[in-house]
């Protein structure tokens, strides 16, 4: 399989800085020991690539299969074992083989990401993949939700300044909410990261990838999906659809949805009908 160093070099040193350099040059040569070791066959392919780790696909006795590798191998390696508990679901990629900084999946087939879909999953579809996940009892020392919000606050309101779309005062305000919504509600082992980009169509319904795991308000996996129909005059209706299937307080999520509003208009700042709407609601 062909690896682009200089590539995989420049997209992680945004995440891990320079030094990854070093990393990157040793790909090459660990991808072809694991292919060796793991029985993979040589013809492989690259995969979309993340921003913290280096993903490809082989042929390994008669299936697919996909490796995974990132310099960040504590976040790897917890990964890893968050899939092997949400395994039993059926709603992610069955773990066949790891070792530090390296994870083995199974391939989802037929993979295509939710986000190149023509029309969204319904909402009863999303609840078939979020209601397993949260069935799952949360690992001992899982991190909190709350420290994942304190840690995003932190790094994307770098971003925010008077001349934003989105304004230190209304960035402030979703910070206060965000405290709000946390100091309630339930608590599960969440995903962490569910957006259309991290979840494939399956053999039998959606599957849901590189999860971020943490633990708290349930509502925090599915407000990203419902804030993907912004710029449709959608996120409110959405919202409300999602919370009856999936069975969560229609009030949290939509609040959760006002919360992060302002986090999911930075990325969007270039969707006019999108900003206007994710301004609306975080106002």
């Amino acid at each position: 399989m062909p690896v682009d160093v200089e590539e995989i070099t420049a997209r992680l040193s945004l995440r891990f800085g320079p030094e990854v350099a070093g990393w990157a040059a040793a790909v090459p040569d660990r991808v072809a020991d694991l292919a060796r070791r793991w029985d993979l066959a040589p013809a492989g392919g690259p995969l979309s690539q993340g921003a913290s780790s280096v993903v490809a696909r082989f042929p390994a006795g008669g299936v697919l299969v996909v490796l995974k590798l990132s310099p960040d191998e504590p976040f790897l390696a917890g990964q890893a074992a968050v899939l092997r508990l949400f395994g039993p679901s059926g709603r992610v990629p069955a773990v066949l083989a790891e070792e530090a900084g390296a994870v083995l999946m199974a391939a989802v087939r037929p993979g295509t990401e939710v986000a190149d879909l023509p029309e969204p999953p319904t909402a009863p579809e999303w609840a078939d993949l979020v209601g397993p996940l949260h069935a799952v009892a949360p690992p001992p020392g899982a991190l909190d939700l709350a420290d994942r919000c304190a840690e995003f606050f932190t790094r994307i309101g770098r971003r925010v300044t008077a001349s934003t779309p989105v304004t230190p005062g209304m960035w402030e305000r979703a910070r206060g909410r965000c405290g709000a919504l946390l100091a309630g509600g339930p608590r599960v082992l969440l995903h962490g990261d569910l957006h259309t980009g991290n979840a494939l169509v399956g053999p039998r319904g959606l599957v849901a990838i590189d999860p971020r795991p943490c633990v708290g308000d349930p509502c925090f996996d599915v407000v990203d999906l419902a804030l993907d129909a912004a710029g449709r005059g959608g996120v409110a209706d959405r919202s409300a659809r999602l919370a009856g299937a999936c069975g969560l307080d229609p009030d949290r999520l939509l609040g959760w949805c006002r919360t992060l509003a302002p986090v999911i208009a930075l990325s969007r700042l270039d969707d006019r009908p999108a900003l206007d709407e994710l301004r609306t609601l975080a106002a």
